[in-house]
Parts: C-alpha cells; sequence; structure tokens
C-alpha cells in the first residue's frame, strides 16, 4: 500500500471514537501529509499507533503526536519552538501547521540533532531550523514564540522559555514526575488547561544527555526513573476500552 494511503488510514483511526485524539481539521490534515516513513527506520511499522525507540531517542506515537498538537493550537504563521526536538518528526508536523520557516527546534544531543535536520531535508522540511542546546535555555535569539512545545517532563515550565513566549503565547508540556500531565501554559507561567495524563522521559539538561563526558544523573537514578515510568502510561487511564 502506498503511504499516502497508509498515512489516511492512520489519521483515520485517530479521528474515530475509539480514540478520539484528532479534533481539529488542521491537525489532521498535517498528519496525512507528513511522511512518517522518513522518520522512522523500519518503513513497515512508521504508521502503526506506536512509539519507536531509536538513535537514543524515542519517536513519539501518532496518538501522542496528535494530543500535543491539539493542545498547542498551531495556526499558519505562528512562531514555533520544538524542545526536545528527537529525530525531527514533530517538527514537520509544526512545519505542516506553521510553515517551514517559521519552525525552530533545539535538542540536546548533537547527533540526534544531524539525525533530526537530515530527516527533515529529505521529509521536504529543510528550513526547519534545528539546534544543538540545553532546551531548558530555548532559542533566545529568534524569541518571541507564538507556540513552545516541550517534548519531555519537568515539575515546572523552565523559566527562560516561558519568558520567550509571546504575549498571547502558549507553552504545551507534560507537567511532572511518575504521575504526568499534559498542560498548557500562559507567557505568566500559569497552567491555563490540562489535557489529561502522558508518561514522557524527563527533560534533560547540560551533562545528562547521552554520550556526555560529565553526566549529572547517574545510572541508578536512570533506573530508578524507568521504573517509576511503568504502569503509568496514560494507554491504560485515558481511554475507556469498553
Amino acid at each position: 500500500m502506498e503511504p499516502a494511503a497508509l498515512r489516511d488510514d492512520m489519521v483515520d483511526s485517530l479521528e474515530y471514537d475509539a480514540k478520539g485524539v484528532v479534533h481539529s481539521d488542521a491537525v489532521g490534515l498535517a498528519l496525512r501529509e507528513v511522511p512518517r516513513h522518513e522518520f522512522v527506520p523500519e518503513e513497515q511499522r512508521a504508521y502503526t499507533d506506536q512509539s519507536h525507540e531509536h538513535a537514543g531517542t524515542r519517536i513519539l506515537s501518532p496518538t501522542s503526536v496528535a494530543r500535543l498538537f491539539e493542545a498547542l493550537d498551531v495556526e499558519s504563521g505562528d512562531a514555533v519552538l520544538v524542545v526536545g526536538a528527537g529525530v525531527g518528526y514533530t517538527s514537520a508536523v509544526a512545519a505542516e501547521l506553521a510553515g517551514a520557516r517559521n519552525v525552530h527546534a533545539v535538542d540536546i544531543t548533537r547527533h540526534v540533532v544531524y539525525e533530526a535536520r537530515s530527516n527533515l531535508a529529505d521529509a521536504g522540511y529543510g528550513e526547519v531550523l534545528v539546534d544543538c542546546r540545553d532546551g531548558t535555555h530555548g532559542l533566545s535569539e529568534y524569541a518571541p514564540f507564538d507556540r513552545v512545545l516541550v517534548e519531555a517532563a519537568a515539575i515546572e515550565p523552565p523559566r527562560a522559555l516561558v519568558d520567550q513566549l509571546a504575549d498571547d503565547g502558549r507553552l504545551v508540556m507534560p507537567r511532572g514526575a511518575a504521575g504526568q500531565t499534559l498542560v498548557s501554559v500562559d507567557a505568566t507561567g500559569d497552567v491555563r488547561d490540562e489535557h489529561g495524563p502522558v508518561a514522557f522521559a524527563p527533560l534533560l539538561v547540560e551533562g545528562e544527555q547521552a554520550g556526555a563526558l560529565e553526566r549529572n544523573r547517574t545510572d541508578r537514578e536512570d533506573r530508578e526513573r524507568a521504573q517509576a515510568a511503568v504502569g503509568n502510561g496514560w494507554e491504560h487511564e485515558w481511554i475507556d476500552w469498553d
């Protein structure tokens, strides 16, 4: 089956009541347009509703991506910052919604940044800017941003990211540790909306990334965080399987 047909089937499943995570025409169209197989190494699995571990990072499932962008509410022409860009898939969806030249992305791991740049170029979104830096610092030279998407969890929104929001901007992030909630935050740092439970990896700071010469988090802490996350995925609480 052609990739476009597989994407249509994927989005149809996200729109149906059983999942019901795509509500807006804009998000549905963006997911139908982005060639997800350019970002997922196993092409035959690119359009299944699963996350994938690759290059030391996680490629989010289509359901997770849909939930993030429904909460983010990106409009054409918005200046968008993606923190924790991974291999670039969510940045591509943001590019479909806002325009590639309006999307900026950062990731703390250098080899992941290189892969994101390559993937985005191959998928037709080469104008997206991807930089290697500590995402908690944002990208001040391109601020203010109308929308900031954080693809990793933190107890509170990083102050620098809030400061880089436009006055009417919105930041969406998983908030919490073992028990996380997807939240929308305004330019004052206040939570304006909650969008249900989620389970994301923690937001890394300099020294914690894979391959760093010096890590702030110990291997034991990594194991404890992983164990705490088991059984706390949103899938078990958020969907009424009956």
